[in-house]
Order: structure tokens, then C-alpha cells, then sequence
């Protein structure tokens, strides 16, 4: 015997194509994505979380790294927006290694300033010059960018708080030391 499951009903606007909407529903849609903005927060937790299941091959898994990073940033004293681009830097791995530095920084972009976002966006390159070599790769990738103007953030953050950051010995911060700041910071897009 088959069971059949149905979709809860929508109650939300009734369009069916978006060239037939009017101005009262998008308000709608508008005011409950503002309402429901908190949930944002929630996905960037759960996918931070799942990083624990992935270590591919290192020391400790990826949500440790990504801590250590945070960590690592917030003792040197970076700003909060550096601090929670640092714990989130490689949550694009949850989706997809290779291109995981896009993943999180367009996350992160409507959240951030831009040269924090720039930072995620290239940390892979930067932090090449300490392993590109291994794959045949140029280690002075990072020479590309040379001259912009959040080279030197992104050249501090590769070099003192990513690539530094798989060490199960080090004096970590816990997730929950970072969740009211990133919550926050989640809560109020730059843009929509």
C-alpha cells in the first residue's frame, strides 16, 4: 500500500509567475523574510555544525579549524565581522570542497564589510603559498592580488590564524563562545 504525503498548504501570496505579482504581495514577502531573518543565523549554526562529520585527511575536523581560526583572530584582536568571517571561512565545505571559498563568502557578502568579504573570498590562494607547492600549484598565487586594498587583512588572516589552525592541542573557543555575535550579525543584511 502506497501512502501518499502532501505538502502543508501555502498560505502566502497567490501568484504563479512573478510577472503577474502586484506591489501588495511583495510587501508580504517583503515584511516575512524581514520577520523570519533569525533563521538565517540557524542555517549558518547547522552548517558550521556539520562540519564536525569532515576532516579529509587533517588533524582536526573542519569545524575545529574553522574555531581555531575564529579564535586565533579574536585573540589578536581582530573586529567582530573578522571574527565570525573567520568561523565561517570554509563553511562552504559543508557543500563542496574545491569551490568552498566562494560558498562562504557569498554568504557571508550581504552580512560583511567588503574587505571582508574579499578576505574569504581569495584565503585559499593566500594560504597556497604554504601548500600549492604539494600539488604543483604556484605557492606566490597570492602575488596575483597584490595592491588591493584587503591584501594585507587577507595576507594576516592566511598566515597567523588559517593555516596555523589544525592543531588538536590548541586552547580552542567553543561554537557557543561565537553564536550571540553571529546571530547578531546574520540578523542584519547589509542588502536585500
Amino acid at each position: 500500500m502506497t501512502q501518499t504525503t502532501h505538502a502543508p498548504s501555502y498560505t502566502g501570496p497567490s501568484f504563479r509567475r512573478m510577472d503577474e505579482s502586484t506591489a501588495e504581495q511583495w510587501a508580504v514577502i517583503g515584511a516575512e523574510t524581514f520577520d523570519r531573518q533569525e533563521r538565517v543565523g540557524d542555517r549558518v549554526l547547522g552548517m558550521l555544525r556539520s562540519l564536525a562529520e569532515i576532516s579529509d585527511g587533517f588533524a582536526v575536523d573542519q569545524l575545529t579549524h574553522c574555531l581555531q581560526t575564529a579564535t586565533r583572530a579574536e585573540r589578536a584582536g581582530a573586529d567582530d565581522e573578522v571574527v565570525i568571517a573567520s568561523l565561517c571561512h570554509d563553511i562552504g565545505k559543508a557543500v563542496s570542497v574545491p569551490n568552498h571559498p566562494k560558498i562562504a563568502a557569498e554568504i557571508l557578502r550581504p552580512y560583511v564589510r567588503d574587505d571582508v568579504y574579499w578576505m574569504v573570498l581569495v584565503h585559499q590562494d593566500f594560504q597556497g603559498r604554504h601548500y600549492y607547492h604539494h600539488f604543483g600549484g604556484d605557492p606566490d598565487a597570492r602575488e596575483q592580488y597584490r595592491g588591493h586594498p584587503a591584501y594585507e587583512l587577507t595576507e594576516r588572516f592566511a598566515d597567523e590564524w588559517d593555516q596555523v589552525a589544525f592543531d588538536p592541542d590548541y586552547d580552542t573557543l567553543p561554537l557557543e563562545h561565537f553564536e550571540s555575535r553571529l546571530r547578531e550579525l546574520f540578523r542584519h543584511p547589509h542588502t536585500m
